[in-house]
């Protein structure tokens, strides 16, 4: 009997988790907001799987993805990797764990270190715009990071991971329990770490280790089997996170750098959810959540005088983003050819950050000062989308439609206030139409349309005042949103020995959203007044960006257990107003790798990363802030003994101790801080 994939994909979604995680390995859920075959899925995606992640030894979400084909990363700081999708940062990513978004406001650091990536089981990225599942902030695409499940296997199983690495001398243990009937399933997990200064081949890299502590759990009642609940609870905490890539020259003549940092900074997460599994002929399956997630961060600015002695902090924020949302999805197998989903997201955003400016900032005895760059402010958010899975024959295709509205306001911005013109509703259209044609398992090509959309987060719209590196800063309540249209052409196949993906895309942004240093100029007395307008910076629309870039990727198993592998990356991003490279666009890339058995129990493995010199910079825009980045080459060389369910692994990152810098390194040009070097990576992983 011939099952028809629409059939099975829809099975596969109202499939026992057990069964789910059984073909894990060859699905995604990310790209179709379904389990789908990446290989019938006419869109360029990536998913690394939890052995895939733990022989990486990352430590965060950027750590991970860093390398892979359209991905690059943005840091100031070992803790603050955040992931870049073909050029697009962090405020146009949608960062999700297990499918629920994070919604924060991104000052410094990453948020996307918050995602608990040690206790993770898979990480799944859709690269280009996704907003018709994901809505507003999808225009690079969406990265998703999966958590364990509760399973409903009988008796008691534990995974645990231990990791240690020479470079930061840091120390990370993980432990995820599943405790099961028939009926109920209960799953906890915890992963501590202790990272420190990392060392570079310069030398220690000061103010880079931090502590980081993640607690998961969740609870599963089957009621039939039909119908289920579950409750989830998340927390993560990361203490003595500093963030030397901030370090910059301060505006007062008497303060020669100030470097920001968080003292502490914790997400927690409830969920509460129910699912309900559809059968016959034409089966409705229901997911139903609602949730509440609070992003509590602060953030302090350290200053050191002229004589570079420290002098305390000269500015200290406390917020909390406070997010409540309920999520509602459906797929229906209406016809044995189309596998409808569709859904509503709602979603409330609060915030209100208490910012203290030393009033005499050379003076560390100096009292401080209330200067709050906004009073409770709010994003709203509904949305609903519709996607239809149509099958072919030998053709798939996907279309979809969405419509957001979000509106943001905020009671007062600035000091002394202003309490009005602050209120803007965006109403935005999305969507999408892909299709990908099977002419042989190795051929497989595809094309997809696609537009996504972005309203402006908090800080863009209602940030008004000065912040610890000596600028005043001024939003926008009234930004526009920027919008992004999207042209893919790709190609995919694969077979026992041979697998690869092609894909080569223009995007057109409109009202592209960005900051701008205006300092000195007329503008800056009318946006920051007489007083701030030597160090002044707004948000700003751009009229429009374009992103050019071709990526491919392929592994081949030449001889028997002996893989090779390699990836490439090119991007080209133009200012259109300026008529010049678009401000920080990561350098061409192209990694190679191989992975053979070469014992019974044993592997070994090297990866090469060849980065070409970025000479493509913006001039005009950035007035100098953006400097051309010499290439580099690195190479790591790793081993992995594997019995039944225990493995070891010790590899050597770094191999060469090269000193370098990724172009998107925050920092003053030619200052930017050094990567890691030479760094023994030792790990343990057993199951139980």
């Amino acid at each position: 009997m011939k099952v028809r994939p629409l059939a099975l994909a829809c099975a596969m979604l109202a499939a026992p988790p057990v069964l789910a995680d059984a073909v894990l390995g060859e699905l995604s859920v990310t790209a179709k907001g379904y389990a789908a075959d990446e290989l019938e899925t006419p869109a360029a995606t990536v998913s690394l799987t939890r052995d895939e992640l733990l022989r990486r030894g990352a430590n965060n979400v950027g750590e991970a993805l860093r390398g892979e084909p359209g991905l690059a990363v943005s840091g100031d700081s070992a803790q603050g990797q955040n992931p870049v999708i073909r050029g697009l940062k962090k405020e146009s990513v949608v960062l999700l764990v297990d499918g629920i978004r994070f919604n924060s406001a991104q000052p410094a650091g990453a948020i996307a270190s918050f995602m608990s990536l040690p206790l993770a089981e898979r990480v799944e990225v859709v690269k280009g715009p996704a907003s018709v599942l994901y809505g507003s902030g999808a225009l690079g695409g969406a990265i998703n990071v999966r958590l364990p499940q509760a399973r409903f296997e009988s008796g008691i199983g534990l995974d645990t991971a231990l990791s240690w690495d020479s470079a930061s001398r840091g120390v990370r243990a993980t432990g995820v329990m599943n405790v099961a009937n028939d009926d109920h399933a209960l799953m906890l997990g915890a992963s501590l770490a202790r990272i420190g200064d990392y060392k570079a081949p310069g030398g220690r890299v000061d103010d880079t280790g931090y502590d980081s502590d993640s607690f998961i759990g969740q609870y599963r009642f089957r009621i039939d089997s039909a119908n289920e609940l579950r409750v989830s609870l998340q927390q993560h905490t990361d203490e003595d996170v500093w963030y030397p890539g901030s370090t910059k020259p301060h505006q007062n003549p008497q303060i020669s750098r100030a470097t920001v940092y968080s003292p502490k900074q914790e997400r927690t997460l409830v969920e509460a959810g129910y699912r309900h599994k559809g059968s016959g002929e034409a089966p409705v399956n229901v997911d139903v959540r609602v949730y509440r997630q609070e992003m509590e961060r602060q953030i302090f600015s350290r200053a050191y005088n002229a004589a570079g002695v420290d002098i305390g902090d000269i500015a200290q924020t406390r917020v909390a983003f406070t997010t409540d949302g309920i999520d509602a999805r459906a797929d229906w197998l209406a016809h044995p050819q189309h596998l409808l989903s569709f859904g509503a997201n709602a979603w409330r955003m609060e915030a209100s950050p208490a910012r203290l400016m030393r009033t005499a900032p050379p003076n560390p005895a100096a009292p401080y000062a209330r200067n709050d760059p906004f009073r409770d402010g709010r994003i709203e958010a509904l949305g609903f989308y519709l996607q239809d899975d149509m099958r072919f024959g030998a053709l798939n295709v996907v279309a979809g439609l969405r419509h957001d509205r979000v509106e943001g306001t905020a009671d007062a911005v600035g000091n002394p206030p202003v309490t009005t013109g602050l209120s803007r509703t965006d109403r935005m259209w999305s969507g999408s139409l892909a299709a990908i044609y099977e002419v042989a398992p190795l051929l497989r090509p595809y094309v997809n349309l696609s537009r996504g959309v972005r309203a402006g987060e908090m800080r863009e719209r209602f940030e008004a005042s000065p912040r610890g590196d000596g600028y005043f800063y001024v939003g926008n309540p009234q930004i526009k949103p920027e919008t992004a249209t999207q042209i893919e052409l790709g190609l995919k196949g694969a077979d026992s020995r041979f697998e690869y993906s092609l894909a080569a895309y223009r995007t057109r942004i409109d009202d592209y959203i960005t900051g701008l240093d205006i300092s000195g100029t007329s503008a800056a007395i009318a946006a920051c007044g007489a007083a701030n307008a030597a160090a002044c910076k707004r948000t700003i629309n751009l009229g429009r960006a374009t992103l050019k870039g071709f990526e491919a990727q392929g592994r081949w198993q030449f001889v028997e257990g002996h893989w090779a592998s390699a990836g490439l990356s090119i991007v080209r991003g133009t200012n259109e107003d300026l008529d010049e490279p678009l401000f920080q666009m990561p350098a061409d890339e192209l990694r190679l790798g191989w992975e053979g058995r070469v014992a019974p129990e044993w592997t070994l493995d090297t990866t090469l990363r060849l980065v070409r010199e970025q000479n493509r910079v913006a001039t005009v825009f950035a007035r100098g802030s953006e400097d051309k980045t010499p290439g580099f080459a690195t190479a790591d060389l790793g081993a992995t003994w594997k019995r039944g369910g225990h493995s070891v692994r010790v590899a050597v990152k770094n191999l060469a101790d090269k000193a370098y810098h990724e172009h998107l390194t925050e920092g003053v040009s030619g200052q930017e801080i050094e990567a890691p070097g030479r760094s023994l990576f030792v790990s343990y992983n057993g199951k139980f």
